[in-house]
């Protein structure tokens, strides 16, 4: 099976690129997940977070960001005594002040309907021949930066908004001769 190159060959690298990379998704609240690790592996790389994410969802009580915005101070101390996290004190409190942001837009039209808004509700195609002809970041991804930074957003830079486009099928990057392209699908 061909595989974009960035796939391999560690096997939990394997099965994330094969079943979830690019797949899209349409839950607001896993998306918000999706968007909370991107900014985890800021300076980083995505497998020391793929390894750490069962410990992660544990810590962050699955990602729910109506429990996790009430939280304070005490569970900023306690997360940054896990060891089975990545123990960043302005992450894990921009973890809990994201997780307040995300409950207003969730409110206001559903985060899912935000986050798609952006891509007009469809998956952007791409056909990258290469990994090496992926780009880093690109205006789409600058646009909801900017928008979710005036939201209140932290660690939601481009770069971290591309990765989190992509991981959520937002825009499918995948190489043209990969399996999980969607021109390969059958």
């Amino acid at each position: 099976m061909n595989r974009c190159s960035w796939a391999g060959p560690d096997q939990i690298y394997i099965d994330y690129h094969d079943t979830e990379w690019g797949v899209p998704q349409h839950d607001g609240r896993a998306l918000w997940e999706q968007l909370i690790l991107e900014g985890y592996q800021a300076g980083l790389s995505w497998i020391t977070v793929l390894k750490k994410r069962e410990n992660f969802r544990t810590a962050f009580e699955g990602f729910h960001p109506d429990v996790i915005a009430t939280w304070g101070d005490g569970d900023i101390e306690r997360l940054m005594q896990n060891s089975g996290i990545i123990r960043h004190r302005g992450k894990i409190a921009a973890t809990i002040s994201n997780a307040k942001v995300w409950l207003d837009i969730e409110a206001a039209q559903g985060f899912a309907n935000y986050v798609w808004s952006f891509v007009d509700f469809a998956p952007i195609i791409n056909t990258p021949q290469r990994v090496q002809d992926v780009p880093a970041v690109t205006q789409t991804a600058m646009i909801l930066s900017k928008d979710l930074k005036k939201r209140g957003f932290k660690f939601c830079g481009p770069t971290i908004i591309y990765a989190f486009m992509q991981a959520s099928g937002l825009v499918c990057d995948h190489v043209i001769d990969c399996a999980c392209h969607p021109q390969n699908q059958v």
